[in-house]
């Protein structure tokens, strides 16, 4: 049990880092097919993906702390 929370902590963690430092990373597949025309993120996606991401960081943090927590006592 205590592996399969860091496994998912690990995947939290991953996630987050990956929003945080490249939030434009989905939006072609998630948001562009949307929009007709050539277009960009707007700066209110941008935040709003930086922020998702440290909540999974936060998620992470919590699932690695669960982990370590059972495989330990």
């Amino acid at each position: 049990m205590g592996f399969m929370l860091i496994f998912i902590a690990i995947i939290f963690f991953s996630l987050g880092i990956l929003s945080k430092r490249n939030p434009t990373w989905g939006w072609r597949a998630n948001e562009a097919w949307k929009i007709k025309g050539d277009s960009e993120p707007s700066d209110a996606y941008i935040d709003g993906m930086k922020f998702r991401g440290s909540v999974s960081i936060l998620f992470g943090s919590f699932f690695l702390v669960c982990g370590l927590l059972v495989i330990f006592l």
